[in-house]
């Protein structure tokens, strides 16, 4: 056993909620739920932290507009604060260079970054879940038993039949399941919501392809004039409202 997995739990212990924000798939706006959470959550006067753990591509950094830099170090990583959100990426350590990782290496990667971070006090912290259901996803699952998880759709097919397994994953591995959001919504001919309840799962809401959002990325105070924000925030309500 790697003995660094003992210390995540204290390095997560001055933390009220954890959310994690996962997917079956990626390309499903999976990342920019994460921050806008964040962004709704922080403007509430919560105290926020963001932890991207898309190793291969994140984005966290791109969407809150913050340019990668080495955070400083107090017994650990203090995460830099960047419009009142904690943001921890490997991004930082990367410099926004492709991560030439595979398998073991990126599982050791994400063990370092939950094992070197220095919280402190928060109410929340906003996970961006490595994309699909492969080693890492089961790792982070692991190591953050307390997470609760918000799983992000589209109206495809093809993300939904993944979600759905995301979503049994989630249920056998008994996380707290707070419910699905349906992103990029199109035509509302075409909703999963039905398909969604089927599941047994809580239908948190959908969010409308909003052809603005491209514009305002990397300013979260514009971010917060967004439909898309604007239609983020009920299912925020429906988030912070929900008992642990």
């Amino acid at each position: 056993m790697d003995p660094r997995t003992t210390i995540i739990e204290k390095r997560l212990q001055n933390i009220k909620r954890i959310i994690a924000v996962a997917s079956g798939k990626g390309g499903v706006g999976k990342s920019m739920i994460t921050a806008g959470l964040a962004v709704s959550l922080s403007s509430k006067g919560y105290n926020v932290g963001l932890l991207d753990l898309d190793m291969y591509g994140p984005s966290a950094h791109v969407i809150l507009g913050v340019t990668p830099r080495f955070p400083d170090e107090d017994k650990g990583v203090v995460p830099p604060e960047v419009h009142g959100i904690h943001l921890m990426s490997m991004v930082y350590y990367t410099q926004d260079k492709p991560l030439a990782f595979r398998g073991k290496e990126i599982t050791n990667s994400i063990i370092e970054l939950l094992t070197i971070t220095q919280w402190g006090d928060l109410d929340y912290l906003l996970v961006d879940m490595p994309p699909g259901l492969g080693d890492e996803t089961l790792d982070v699952m692991h190591w953050l038993n307390r997470a609760e998880f918000l799983v992000v759709t589209t109206p495809s097919r093809v993300a939904l039949e993944a979600v759905k397994k995301a979503l049994l994953l989630i249920q056998e591995l008994d996380h707290p399941l707070l419910g699905v959001v349906e992103n990029m919504m199109m035509n509302p001919k075409y909703s999963t919501q039905d398909d969604i309840k089927k599941l047994n799962t809580a239908y948190l809401g959908s969010i409308v392809f909003d052809e603005q959002l491209e514009q305002t990325l990397g300013d979260p105070k514009q971010i917060q004039n967004t439909l898309f924000l604007k239609q983020l925030r009920p299912i925020v309500e429906l988030v912070t409202t929900q008992k642990k």
